[in-house]
């Protein structure tokens, strides 16, 4: 029995027509539903899968669900997170003046990815005895939004501070002259700083086309470990739950400020 104070949770997530996205957005929502039991938890996609936002707003709303906290299933802040989102909510709030719809932040950054990225380094062979002589890769799939760039470069650099002897971000597309170089040109780069091993991370959630482009990259440029995507793991999970916990707070302040 789900909690009758408790909002309900939407995970949006962005969609893809790579079968093994949605299958990994699903895995992951079952973390989250085994740790909060108490908690309605939907899944819904912006686009190429089933079911989309509006349909899974209107079955909440169909059910009696008063309240929606929606958790975009994104690492930063950029255009799907400004603009797509809010306006798939919006238009849900003018369909369902009832729901109250609150849309909680994207997950990054935080030092729970920090220790995803680790965790999926340990378990492509590396250890924490690996890092002084290893540079990583952290590979993003990439973004033209200026705030989305800037926070996978700081990424990079909170990563360096875990003790490993490099890190340079990477974009697996929206390469410009002012965006971190591709994921292959990252590796060659490190390897010529005198590196002999060289990691490539991907700091993406799902398999998908640009992950494997970032997969190519780093095989092509001759990387010594690549480590898998972020996945369904345990830390993403209680980093979603904290994103739904920040904005039942945020509600609830608001409602006392009001």
């Amino acid at each position: 029995m789900y909690g009758p104070a408790r909002p309900a949770l939407l995970v949006v997530a962005h969609g893809s027509r790579d079968p093994r996205h949605a299958a990994t957005v699903h895995a992951l929502v079952r973390h989250v539903r085994s740790q909060r039991p108490e908690v309605r938890v939907g899944t819904a996609f912006l686009d190429f899968n089933a079911p989309t936002v509006p349909q899974v707003l209107e079955r909440m709303a169909d059910d009696g669900v008063g309240e929606v906290v929606a958790l975009p299933l994104l690492l930063t802040r950029a255009f799907h997170a400004k603009s797509d989102i809010p306006s798939v909510l919006d238009e849900a709030r003018a369909r369902h003046p009832r729901l109250r719809i609150a849309q909680a932040g994207v997950l990054g950054p935080s030092p729970l990815l920090l220790d995803a990225v680790e965790q999926r380094l340990y378990e492509a062979g590396l250890t924490p005895a690996d890092k002084r002589g290893t540079g990583v890769v952290l590979a993003s799939a990439g973004s033209s939004d200026p705030e989305a760039m800037a926070v996978i470069t700081a990424m990079a650099r909170e990563l360096r501070r875990t003790g490993w002897c490099a890190v340079r971000p990477a974009f697996a597309s929206a390469v410009t002259a002012t965006s971190p170089p591709g994921p292959g040109d990252a590796v060659r780069a490190l390897r010529a700083g005198g590196l002999e091993r060289v990691a490539v991370a991907p700091y993406v959630i799902a398999p998908g086309r640009l992950p494997d482009r970032i997969a190519d990259g780093a095989r092509a440029a001759g990387a010594d470990v690549l480590a898998d995507v972020l996945g369904p793991s345990p830390e993403l999970a209680r980093l979603m739950l904290s994103r739904y916990d920040e904005a039942r707070a945020g509600r609830r302040l608001a409602a006392a400020v009001g």
